[in-house]
């Protein structure tokens, strides 16, 4: 039996499996993924790629790439029975600095992102290859998977279960997937050469027949019904049956061709860890969840932007193996809240009885009067996001409600010294950064704690007021030091994002922010070397038993 040795072994090469190999070669990690397939699967599954992914991908470079191929910022509408438009929503916010809601075609992405990963020297894609047995113990992983006819033995450091809800990689750790798989049942029907000019998703409400309708790129749509009690599923998929549902919508009676018919069920499950010893879950294999609010793949790719910086910095010999714990205790709650969010936002969309759609219709409406309501829907402020409590944060339990601890940090415009002007991610790099929105964050940093932080690979970002803005003594960045126990950054808050965080909240002049973009601390100047520390103490101390959960000392 060929025996192939590596850092990780990714079984699954879907989005989240292939997002996770491409942020560990960032980090020279060896990488084996594996995938039982023998090519991309024709088939779009998902269909909207978030701004929160999109940040992830521009951390490897793919982002812009990813939107060449997109309906970039697409509005959705929503309906009552009656034809009504309930709401419109069309975010134009980039809180993290890429455009909220986009719809893509799957194949296409994961075409594009299996090209990155061949450029990469350090990460090899198997297809054909089906994982058939799985060991571990305390010094690695073992996976037997079957190969061009041949078994063959795969020893990591780590193995990673990104191979879908019917995951093979969850059922051989042992590790038990709770919650519903809803009774009801929904058609997806996805067509070609689309005729139908409407550059927006619509959701068509109702206490009979809910549908919805969503524009693809390249003349892609698809369309989903839901299957009514009584209805033989077998019947609904049939050419005949899909045509007459569509009819409604192309009253010409040009109705596209289908490629693609298929009965669904609703799940809302979350597994009971996504973690047992050296294997990890992540994405459908660690959790399910309607597709009514498209975040499905989105939350697969939160989960590998927390994981894969803590599999890079453990494997780098940068953290203690302990820190890895912390992708359950973060990523777990937060996936189940946005299950049980995709669950309740199905609920409105089929009402019990036209008694209850117009109390909902009511309630609706009236919310978008209240001051500052329309708002909230336009810009796709109810969407929840992610608050880690526990895990790598610094008094995140403790956090009070509008502190950004345990979220993820804005993504602004800002210059660099030489004058180019990017996303302060493209300033970051994957490394803890030490961000300092007020003057002088480098001289408030002793040189052990900053020797500490830089052994980490960690680095100190200084912000400051565009040159045009300058007041008398003021810091000239072109004076500082070349030279310091860890690297320091300037740059310029170009756009006033930054000096507009310091406004809100004057007591966090410093952010600690942790590679996946999550704030792990903030503190005043004062507090700087004891919170940093801290930080640097979640990292290295956890091995002596040093850290609990939320940054609290046993």
């Amino acid at each position: 039996m060929n025996t192939i040795e590596c850092d990780v072994v990714i079984i699954g090469a879907g989005p989240a499996g292939v997002t996770l190999a491409s942020l560990l070669a960032g980090y020279d990690v060896s990488v084996l993924i594996m995938d039982r397939e023998p090519d991309v699967l024709q088939e779009p599954r998902a269909v909207g790629i978030d701004d929160e992914a999109l940040r992830t991908l521009q951390s490897f470079g793919m982002a812009e790439r990813v939107l060449d191929d997109a309906v970039r910022n697409a509005p959705i509408r929503y309906y009552d029975s009656k034809g009504r438009v309930l709401a419109h929503v069309a975010p134009s916010a980039r809180p993290y600095g890429w455009p909220r809601r986009n719809l893509f075609f799957q194949p296409n992405l994961e075409k594009v992102l299996r090209e990155y990963l061949a450029m990469q020297p350090n990460v090899e894609l198997r297809t054909s290859c089906e994982a058939v047995g799985l060991q571990q113990d305390d010094s690695g992983v073992v996976i037997t998977a079957r190969h061009g006819g041949e078994h063959i033995e795969v020893r990591a450091q780590y193995a990673i279960g990104a191979d879908g809800g019917k995951s093979f990689v969850r059922k051989a750790a042992d590790i038990e997937l709770l919650g519903d798989t809803a009774p009801m049942k929904w058609l997806v029907v996805d067509v070609e050469k689309d005729t139908w000019d409407a550059p927006y998703s619509a959701v068509y409400t109702s206490p009979e027949r809910p549908s919805m309708t969503i524009p693809l790129p390249f003349g892609y749509r698809r369309f989903e019904f839901k299957v009514l009690d009584g209805e033989d599923p077998d019947t609904m998929a049939t050419p005949e049956k899909v045509a007459e549902l569509m009819a409604p919508f192309y009253p010409d009676g040009r109705i596209p061709n289908a490629i693609r018919r298929r009965i669904y069920w609703h799940h809302s499950r979350t597994a009971a860890t996504f973690q047992r010893d050296r294997v990890f879950l992540v994405g459908d294999a660690a959790h399910l969840q309607p597709p009514f609010f498209g975040q499905g793949m989105n939350s697969g790719i939160r989960d590998v932007t927390n994981l894969g910086w803590k599999l890079g910095f453990v494997l780098r010999g940068m953290a203690a193996p302990e820190l890895l714990a912390t992708y359950d205790a973060e990523r777990r709650e937060a996936a189940k809240d946005m299950v049980e969010f995709a669950t309740g936002v199905g609920r409105l969309y089929h009402p019990r009885s036209t008694f209850t759609e117009a109390a909902r219709n009511v309630l609706f409406r009236g919310a978008q009067k209240v001051p500052g309501g329309r708002d909230y829907i336009l810009q796709m402020k109810y969407k929840p996001t992610p608050r880690y409590r526990r895990g790598l944060v610094l008094a995140g339990e403790r956090a009070d409600k509008a502190s950004l601890v345990g979220r993820a940090f804005p993504q602004p415009m800002v210059e660099r010294i030489d004058g180019g002007r990017v996303k302060i991610d493209d300033v970051f790099g994957q490394r803890i950064v030490v961000l300092g929105v007020v003057p002088g964050t480098a001289e408030a940093l002793s040189a052990q704690t900053a020797e500490r932080l830089a052994a980490h690979g960690g680095c100190v970002v200084q912000a400051h007021v565009m040159p045009a803005y300058r007041r008398a003594g003021q810091f000239d960045p072109a004076t500082r030091p070349a030279e310091g126990p860890a690297p320091v950054i300037d740059l310029y808050d170009l756009e006033g994002g930054l000096r507009d965080l310091q406004l809100a909240r004057p007591a966090d002049e410093v952010y600690v922010i942790r590679p996946d973009r999550y704030v792990a601390a903030t503190c005043r100047l004062a507090e700087l070397d004891a919170v940093v520390g801290g930080v640097v103490d979640l990292l290295d101390g956890a091995s002596r038993g040093a850290v609990a959960a939320g940054g609290t000392r046993r």
